[in-house]
C-alpha cells in the first residue's frame, strides 16, 4: 500500500469514528451545545460537510473554486462559520448525516484517483493529496472532539493522532505569525508518547528546545481542543514555551481557545 493509500485510509477510518457518533442521535442531540460558542452537533457536522465539499471541488473544478476563494476573502473572518450554519439551518439531522457521508465518499474516491504528483488548490499554498487527506483527518477528529465532549463520550486515542500532531508541528510558524510573533530560528524536538506506548517525534534530537508529553494532549493542544493548563504537555526552552501558548494546526484566526478546567491555585 502507498502512503498517500495509507493516509486516505486514515481518513475513512476517523471519519467513521465520528459517524458512530453522531448516526443514531436524536433530534434533540443534534440540537445540543457543543464547546464551540453557538454551534451544535449540528453546526459541527455541517462544518465537515461544508469543508468536504469545497475539498471536493478544489480537486476537481480549480476555476470554480477560484471563485468561491474571491468570496471567501471578502469575508475572512467569517465565511467558514457562515458555510456551516447556512447547512446546519437548511437540513434536518437526517438529511444533514445523509449529505455529509455523500460528500466524504465523493472526496475519499477523487483522492483515491488522483494522479500522482497532483497539487489541489486551497486557502494558502496548494497541498498535495496526502496533505489534503491529513488536513482533513486532523478537522474530523478536532470536530469530533467536540461532538464527543457535548455528549459526554470518551474517545480511545488512535495511532491516526500522528497526523495531527505533524501539522501543528509544521503549523509553528504560521502559529507564531497569526500572534504577530517573530518565529524561532530554530527546530524543536517534539517527543510524544503515542496510545500503543510507542513514540512519535519530530524536529533533530540534539535539538536545543524541546516539546514534550502524551500523543493526545498535544493534539488537543494544537486543535485548541483543551487549555495548556489542563493537559500534560511541557516544554524546555523559552521559545518552546511560548510555543505552546498560541500553538495551533489550523488555518485562520485562533479564536479563545478553552477555558482551563483546572484551578490554577
Amino acid at each position: 500500500m502507498s502512503e498517500v493509500a495509507a493516509v486516505i485510509d486514515d481518513l475513512r477510518d476517523e471519519s467513521a469514528e465520528v459517524d458512530l457518533l453522531v448516526g443514531e442521535l436524536s433530534a434533540e442531540q443534534w440540537a445540543a451545545p457543543t464547546p464551540a460558542p453557538g454551534w451544535s452537533i449540528a453546526h459541527q457536522i455541517a462544518h465537515l460537510t461544508w469543508t468536504d465539499e469545497v475539498a471536493l471541488l478544489a480537486a476537481t473544478d480549480a476555476d470554480a473554486f477560484a471563485a468561491e476563494t474571491a468570496k471567501a476573502m471578502k469575508a475572512p473572518d467569517s465565511f467558514v462559520d457562515r458555510g456551516a450554519e447556512e447547512i446546519a439551518d437548511a437540513l434536518a439531522p437526517a438529511a444533514l448525516l445523509t449529505r455529509w457521508r455523500d460528500g466524504r465518499h465523493r472526496l475519499e474516491r477523487v483522492l483515491r484517483e488522483a494522479p500522482a504528483g497532483t497539487r489541489i488548490p486551497w486557502y494558502g499554498p496548494p497541498m498535495g493529496v496526502a496533505s489534503m487527506a491529513t488536513a482533513r483527518i486532523m478537522e474530523t477528529w478536532a470536530h469530533g472532539q467536540d461532538i464527543a465532549d457535548a455528549l459526554g463520550a470518551t474517545r480511545t486515542p488512535t495511532a491516526r493522532l500522528r497526523h495531527v500532531a505533524r501539522i501543528g508541528v509544521r503549523a509553528r510558524d504560521y502559529a507564531c505569525l497569526v500572534h504577530g510573533i517573530e518565529a524561532p530560528g530554530e527546530e524543536f524536538r517534539v517527543e510524544l508518547e503515542a496510545p500503543d506506548g510507542g513514540a512519535v517525534a519530530f524536529g533533530p534530537e540534539d535539538a536545543a528546545q524541546r516539546v514534550t508529553g502524551p500523543l493526545v494532549d498535544f493534539c488537543l493542544l494544537v486543535t485548541r481542543r483543551a487549555h495548556r493548563d489542563d493537559l500534560a504537555v511541557r516544554a524546555s526552552g523559552p521559545d518552546a514555551d511560548r510555543w505552546l501558548d498560541i500553538a495551533q494546526a489550523f488555518a485562520g484566526p485562533p479564536g479563545p481557545g478553552r477555558a482551563p478546567r483546572t484551578d490554577p491555585a
